[in-house]
């Protein structure tokens, strides 16, 4: 693998990968599912942008696109919004068109694909930050560092951050109501989340689950685990990166600042997860939750929104989803998700990554630096949709008609655990929550099921890791 090109195989491989975490199999079956409006086509000379078609509201791709060309009138620029499940299911669409030959230039990736398009696939961006530095300091002065440091890998900065979504806790306040409780304070607990739970199920009946997550990457096992202050891999900073943080940001926030993040050694059978695994087994053992289900949380708005739901976590990207879904902004509510041995939140972030076989880079990076203007987020974020990465974007009128009442919430998890930090998405990231996905619906089933599946869930892991994707 060079700098210029990946083999086709290589690609191929990749794209199972991606398709197998997507379906909980080690297949490709997610393939046969590209249509043509996700394939590009022949080259126009238009600046291909790649999305997740989800991602973002067609007027608002329109917005951009035009408040583009209106600013570079002679960089052509199409956005391909690839329909896709989930992340994984995208990201492996996206490497099948890669070794197709119909690369895009631009690729939105989150949290998950991160290394995986940096190590392999993307251009850091130092070169081009480094030269548009005085351009850049509104920018940075206006995104938390924890989201800009998600975004780098071994010293390089990949990617903007423009939107996050922290793993939260929401609140249906009519059941909150309804079982004779208060909202929780900052600072509460895991046994107070555990009381909480219990009262709602004593004041509803059968069909009425108190907690209800999914079982993926982002918001299921994982900020249980953070709260209880251990992760799945071994985790650390690689070195470098002070170019950035010396020249953007004052040295109370880019102290303990490193190059990217580092998930190296699997720890399944560490004794804090293991007890992670146990707790959460009980709660479903005395009713208080079901086992969890896959996919991407939008099946529980449905259910959230008519009162079979009391808590579950979920991040800003609720607020526009339960005002869609109908809910009053005085229906639900969010807080932060409760402490255990410590209070850390995981989070996951997304921006445009840059492909090593663009051979259009200083339009793409144009373009980068366009999408993160606050004029443009304003304009591609107005339903709510996301947390956006600029801090100055939340404020009470953003969240006047949808709520909820704490918005502050998203933001402020940041600020206020400066510990929080983005899930554990390795190179070897589709193999890794293939790996979490399968073990974790095992060994919640019983009590007695917890060690053995984490014992075979640190076998596979540590298969994973060793592959060099």
């Amino acid at each position: 693998m060079t700098d210029s090109h990946l083999s086709r195989r290589a690609l191929l491989r990749y794209g199972a990968y991606g398709a197998g975490a997507a379906a909980l199999a080690g297949t490709a079956a997610g393939w046969d599912r590209l249509t043509g409006n996700d394939i590009p086509g022949r080259d126009d000379g238009s600046l291909v942008v790649a999305t997740l078609g989800s991602a973002f509201s067609p007027a608002g791709v329109r917005a951009l696109v035009a408040g583009f060309r209106a600013l570079h009138p002679d960089i052509k620029v199409r956005v391909n919004a690839v329909q896709a499940v989930d992340w994984p299911d995208f990201f492996a669409k996206i490497l099948t068109q890669i070794a197709a030959g119909t690369a895009p230039d631009l690729v939105y990736v989150a949290t998950e694909g991160v290394q995986l398009f940096a190590r392999h696939l993307g251009v850091p961006l130092d070169r081009w930050v480094k030269r548009d530095a005085a351009e850049l300091k509104e920018y940075f002065a206006d995104v938390h560092p924890s989201l800009v440091e998600s975004m780098m890998y071994e010293g390089s900065l990949y990617q903007l951050p423009i939107e996050f979504n922290a793993a939260d806790m929401y609140f249906n306040t009519g059941v909150v109501q309804r079982a004779g409780a208060d909202l929780p304070a900052d600072d509460w607990t895991r046994d107070d989340f555990t009381a909480l739970l219990r009262r709602m199920k004593k004041a509803n009946d059968s069909h009425f689950t108190p907690y209800f997550w999914t079982n993926r990457l982002w918001g299921g096992v994982v900020p249980w685990l953070f709260a209880n202050g251990t992760n799945l891999l071994a985790e650390s900073k690689a070195p470098g990166g002070n170019w950035l943080w010396d020249g953007f940001y004052p040295p109370a926030q880019r102290q303990g600042r490193g190059g990217g993040f580092r998930w190296t050694t699997p720890q399944a059978t560490d004794g804090r997860v293991e007890e992670t695994y146990d707790y959460l087994t009980a709660l479903i053992q005395e009713g208080l939750c079901t086992r969890p289900e896959g996919g991407n949380g939008q099946n529980l708005i449905g259910v959230f929104s008519t009162g079979r739901v009391g808590v579950t976590p979920a991040g800003g990207f609720w607020a526009g989803g339960l005002h869609l879904a109908g809910m009053r902004d005085d229906a639900f509510d969010v807080r932060y998700f409760p402490r255990w041995r410590t209070q850390r939140h995981q989070f996951g972030a997304a921006g445009y990554a840059l492909l090593r076989t663009s051979k259009k880079r200083d339009a793409a990076w144009e373009f980068i630096k366009y999408s993160a203007r606050l004029d443009t987020l304003t304009e591609l974020f107005s339903t709510n949709q996301t947390t956006p990465a600029r801090r100055s974007m939340l404020t009470a009128a953003r969240y006047r008609e949808t709520g909820p009442a704490h918005w502050r919430v998203f933001y402020d998890t940041l600020d206020k655990f400066p510990d929080t930090g983005p899930i554990p998405a390795p190179p070897q990231v589709a193999e890794v929550t293939q790996v979490l996905l399968k073990h974790t619906g095992t060994a919640l089933a019983s009590p007695s099921s917890v060690r053995p599946a984490l014992r075979r869930m640190q076998g596979d892991l540590e298969k994973a890791m060793e592959r060099d994707v």
